[in-house]
């Protein structure tokens, strides 16, 4: 968001701010800046290109992860107190930049 900020795109300032350690939530005002990346910016719409394909591997890990866990412990309680594979099977459509994502009917 700060790049974006940067270089002139009108990101929310409650977006600037937002705390960092919590999960991003699906934006309209940073959706429509995003749009405007990809329209006016070709480096800018590339490295949101690295970044959709960085989340599309997380979300690929993910599952091969809940496949591992569920082939090794099963339906046992699984590390740190979770619920193990069924706790872990709910991450995975959990897309780290929910915003790219979104915009993707948009382009």
């Amino acid at each position: 968001m700060q790049l974006l900020a940067q270089h002139g795109y009108d990101i929310p300032a409650d977006q600037l701010e937002r705390d960092v350690t919590q999960s991003i939530q699906a934006n309209e005002a940073v959706q429509e800046a995003l749009l405007k990346v990809y329209r006016d910016n070709s480096p800018l719409g590339r490295l949101c290109e690295r970044l959709v394909d960085l989340d599309e591997g997380i979300q690929e890990w993910r599952y091969r992860h809940v496949k591992m866990v569920e082939r090794t412990i099963g339906r046992k309680q699984g590390t740190g107190g979770s619920s193990g594979a069924d706790y872990l099977r709910q991450t995975l459509f959990h897309p780290l930049f929910p915003d790219l994502w979104d915009i993707r009917g948009k382009l």
